[in-house]
């Protein structure tokens, strides 16, 4: 797993839903959805509780942007991932 990846949450609140992470450490994972779960405030998830979802990442550039666009696009990526594997 490595950061931009998309995880599936399988435990919590989140359980069910898409995330991207955007760090990762020892056993810990810290997504972000764009829209509760913000770049800015992200959850920690316990790398046991996720999972991938798909191979393709979302670009360095974007995740290290500091304005609110990222958020944008995080939602953006979210949404096209979930409508492709309908």
């Amino acid at each position: 797993m490595e950061r931009g990846n998309i995880v599936l949450a399988l435990a919590g609140k989140e359980k069910g839903d898409i995330f991207v992470v955007l760090k990762i450490e020892k056993d810990r994972v810290y997504i972000a959805d764009g829209k509760r779960l913000k770049k800015n405030n992200p959850k920690a998830k316990n790398l046991k509780h996720v999972r991938l979802f798909s191979n393709e990442k979302m670009q360095e550039r974007v995740l290290d942007d500091e304005n609110d666009r990222v958020n944008c696009a995080i939602r953006k990526f979210l949404k096209q991932k979930r409508s492709e594997h309908v």
